[in-house]
């Protein structure tokens, strides 16, 4: 089919029809997403430093507790997002933001293991900013603007990502990342408070009073299907890599600094908040070609983080063009995604459909740790890149051998 049929009727002047939302109103949903991501992204990584005062002395249960967030934060998100097509889209997005400011608190305030751990089990579970949000624009905004929404939103996460371990690294001396917790749990308090001034959305076109989906004609069959199994994908082959990066970026270079490992852990990130809203422009027409273009890119910047150990003396530069070329293959497919995802929800609760899209991207992320731990294990730093090469490669040729014709 022609892409250019994934595309529908745009906003005039920055501004919606009734129950939509303008310009500035989708700024403060991400400005919203941002602090709320700032909190769950920033404190993570410092696990090993947290639980020892916890009763963990060697930081053993990090990588597990790592996750535990991401896993009931997927096991809940249908069932919030189903509520939200239910009972309103704003009002859900304000329990997801004041459910991670009550988990923030518990977290902060707790002195064992067990109850940091339940405070972790809630922030997942009573979280779900993703799908709350993007359940909240997907019901005032269509095609092109709800991509473009959604591709904002991504970039709000990537620069919380960037940023967020930077902060609580610099509050650290005088603020353990424990008790940060506490000082945390204001910014989803603050996003609630600016989130209760914005509109409760009209429900979405083509969808009944109860919620119930209405297909739009013109949509591509299998398009949610689709949407779902090249998401799992791309999460897989893109955070495969995360967890042993480090490890691997020390191996290949032995005594760099911490500022050049998080340099190169950070590179594709910025290359998103550089490039994406220009990447848009270019394929939001072409949503297939760009995700083909991507799952290329992302293959070839993962084996690139293995190929630069032979080259003696440019490994640095080596890997700083891996981490640029994965970072465009990143934003390609993230934009590309969006796309897909805006078009899938016409005529179709989009509380329920983005709980879904949670749920999988959550899934991809946590098999994503399961296989990086396993071949880590068994082959060394280098093996998540190559499983995340071959994850991409297949992926693409999926992408070729896959038709999206009109209903």
């Amino acid at each position: 089919m022609s892409t250019g049929a994934l595309e529908r009727p745009g906003r005039v002047g920055g501004r919606a029809d009734d129950g939509g939302l303008g310009r500035r109103q989708v700024h403060a949903v991400a400005a919203c997403y941002f602090v709320a991501s700032f909190a769950a992204l920033g404190l993570p990584p410092y696990l090993t430093e947290i639980l020892p005062a916890l009763g963990d002395p060697e930081g053993r249960w990090a990588g597990l507790l790592y996750i535990v967030p991401t896993v009931f934060s997927a096991l809940g998100a249908p069932l919030w997002g189903r509520l939200a097509d239910r009972f309103g889209r704003k009002r859900l997005l304000l329990r997801a933001q004041l459910g991670l400011t009550v988990s923030f608190l518990l977290a902060g305030a707790a002195n064992s293991l067990p109850a940091f751990t339940a405070a972790l089990v809630l922030q997942g579970f009573l979280g779900g900013t993703f799908a709350a949000t993007n359940g909240y624009l997907g019901a005032a905004l269509r095609g092109t603007e709800l991509s473009r929404a959604l591709t904002l939103m991504q970039g709000s996460a990537r620069a919380a990502l960037v940023a967020a371990p930077v902060l609580v690294g610099a509050l650290s001396p005088w603020v353990g990342p424990h008790r940060q917790y506490l000082l945390m749990a204001v910014l989803p308090l603050a996003a609630a408070v600016l989130l209760a001034f914005l509109p409760e959305p009209a429900r979405p076109a083509g969808a009944g009073a109860d919620g119930g989906r209405v297909a739009a004609a013109g949509q591509p069959a299998g398009l949610l299907r689709l949407l779902y199994l090249f998401e799992f994908a791309f999460v897989f082959a893109t955070i495969v890599s995360f967890p042993y990066l480090i490890a691997l970026v020390e191996r290949r270079l032995p005594g760099v600094s911490g500022t050049v490992s998080g340099v190169l852990f950070a590179l594709p990130h910025l290359v998103y908040l550089l490039t994406a809203g220009r990447v848009h422009r270019l394929f939001h027409h072409r949503p297939r070609t760009g995700l083909f273009t991507a799952f290329v890119l992302v293959g070839l910047g993962l084996a690139g983080h293995g190929a630069a150990q032979g080259l003696p003396g440019l490994v640095l530069p080596g890997l700083v063009l891996a981490r640029a070329v994965l970072g465009a293959g990143m934003t390609l497919g993230l934009v590309c995604l969006s796309v897909l995802a805006a078009a899938a929800a016409e005529g179709r609760p989009p509380g329920r459909m983005f709980g879904t899209l949670e749920l999988v991207s959550k899934g991809g992320a946590v098999a994503a740790g399961a296989v990086a731990a396993a071949v880590n294990g068994a082959f060394g730093p280098t093996a998540p890149v190559l499983a995340g090469t071959a994850a991409a490669a297949s992926a693409a040729a999926l992408v070729l051998l896959t038709r999206w014709s009109p209903r």
